[in-house]
């Protein structure tokens, strides 16, 4: 339990946690505030990162298990979300029988993500009234 304490906790401090990459939102009660699921940043740059790919053949390993793709391409299991983005794969359940898969080179990860934005304070959070 301690390990996984301690990589949630890690994750969330990553710059490469996949949240980063839209607008956060409030309740208007200041109760809860959530990421936008529009992910803006890999909106603008899929091209990007589809350049800056290499194409290698899925292994049987993977199947179903983006996020051990993302760790042994990336070294972290936090950007298996982005994994399935650029591969145009909407869920963990069709990572599986693959030919081929799309792998964005880490330096083409770390530019998109300087063009994201940082999470905003608090009470700079953009209100929705429930």
């Amino acid at each position: 339990m301690e390990l996984i304490n301690t990589e949630a906790i890690q994750n969330l401090q990553s710059p490469l946690d996949i949240e980063k990459f839209g607008p956060r939102w409030k309740t208007e009660n200041d109760l809860f505030t959530f990421p936008d699921p529009n992910l803006l940043t890999l909106d603008k740059n899929l091209y990007y990162l589809l350049r800056h790919s290499e194409e290698v053949e899925f292994e049987r390993q993977y199947a179903y298990r983006p996020d051990y793709l993302s760790f042994d391409y990336y070294g972290t299991v936090i950007l298996w979300e982005m994994l399935l983005y650029v591969n145009n794969i909407f869920s963990v359940e069709d990572f599986v029988q693959l030919s081929t898969v799309v792998i964005p080179s880490l330096d083409a990860v770390n530019f998109v993500i300087q063009d994201s934005f940082q999470i905003p304070e608090p009470d700079e959070l953009e209100s929705i009234n429930w």
